[in-house]
This record gives C-alpha cells, sequence and structure tokens, in this order.
C-alpha cells in the first residue's frame, strides 16, 4: 500500500509540474502590459535570471572586444535573443578568456581551439573553421539551439549541456561580465 500511495502522489506531484510548466508561459504573456507601456522594461530586467556565486571580472584588450563584438553580431546573425549573446560570451570567457586561441602545444591536453576551446576531433570543425570567431559561435549557438528551455535555465547549465567541460560550474562565475558586455555593445 505504500508504494501505491507514493506511486499516486508522484503522479500527482508530476502533473502539477507538468500543468505549470504549460501554464506558466501562457499566464506569462496574458500579463504582459501594452508594448508601448513604460513598466515593459522594467518587467524584463525584473525577470533576467541573477549570476550564480562569486563573479570573477577581467578587463579586455583591443582583441577581446573586437571577439565580444564578433560573438554579438554571429548571435544577431543567428537570431536569437541577447541571453545566447550572454551565455556564448560567459563561455567564451571561461574557456579562453576571450581570446581565439590556436594550438597551445604541450600546455593543451586535447586539440581545443579558438574562442570556445571546441575541438575538431569532436566535430566542432577544422582548426581553420574553429578559430574563425563567427564560425566557432554559430557552432555554439547551434549546440544551444539544441538544449530544450536553455533560455530558462542557469547559464551554467545551458552552457555545460552544450560544451560538456571536465568543470561543469566554472561559467557561472562569468554572467555578470557577460550579461554587462551585452548591454554595452548589443546596439553599438
Amino acid at each position: 500500500m505504500n508504494t501505491i500511495f507514493r506511486k499516486s502522489m508522484l503522479s500527482v506531484a508530476g502533473l502539477a509540474f507538468a500543468g505549470g510548466v504549460f501554464a506558466g508561459p501562457i499566464a506569462a504573456h496574458a500579463a504582459t502590459p501594452a508594448v508601448d507601456a513604460k513598466p515593459v522594461a522594467a518587467a524584463v530586467q525584473s525577470a533576467a535570471p541573477k549570476p550564480q556565486g562569486e563573479q570573477s571580472h577581467i578587463s579586455l584588450n583591443d582583441e577581446q572586444t573586437a571577439n565580444v563584438k564578433a560573438i554579438i553580431a554571429a548571435t544577431k546573425k543567428a537570431g536569437l535573443p541577447e541571453r545566447a549573446a550572454v551565455i556564448s560570451i560567459a563561455t567564451s570567457l571561461q574557456e579562453s578568456k576571450l581570446e581565439n586561441l590556436g594550438h597551445l602545444g604541450d600546455m593543451n591536453d586535447h586539440d581545443s581551439l579558438g574562442l570556445f576551446q571546441q575541438r575538431p576531433s569532436s566535430g566542432w570543425g577544422t582548426p581553420e573553421q574553429i578559430t574563425n570567431p563567427e564560425y566557432s559561435t554559430t557552432a555554439f549557438l547551434k549546440g544551444l539551439k539544441q538544449v530544450d528551455g536553455w533560455q530558462d535555465m542557469p547559464l551554467t547549465d545551458a552552457a555545460q549541456t552544450v560544451q560538456v567541460s571536465a568543470y561543469p560550474d566554472a561559467y557561472a562565475q562569468w554572467e555578470q561580465q557577460a550579461t554587462d558586455l551585452v548591454a554595452q555593445h548589443w546596439n553599438s
């Protein structure tokens, strides 16, 4: 009888979760104010995910800033929102500090290259492709689009699902700087 009760409770919990998943987005759209109303911007800002954990920050040189702009341009070209650029930039901050890395010789434990440390041997593309910022960003975004619910999940989970890193929580530390960089360069 205990097993039947537990299964019943799990079924009820599952239905409640599913109802929330399906009703949540509908309810959110129903409550959206008119397009020309001022509270829309405030509502969008408050809905943005908060960065997880302690945040890191580095100063960027001209090359790194150019790579930020290349990631944003590729994100826009792919028709994806600012959140995709934030996830992409945070991922690149973790993987390469926004430097388009070539072969690192003995310092490189694999054949990882470029802004996202993508590997030719894992099917990301040729070395020439992976070290092209537009190509590597587009490849990352293609992987991101295949992650169900990436828009609403914590940044580190979305990035990890695409990258499959040995350090899955490391992406979170770059969320604030990535958010700031996207805010600064999205419309420039």
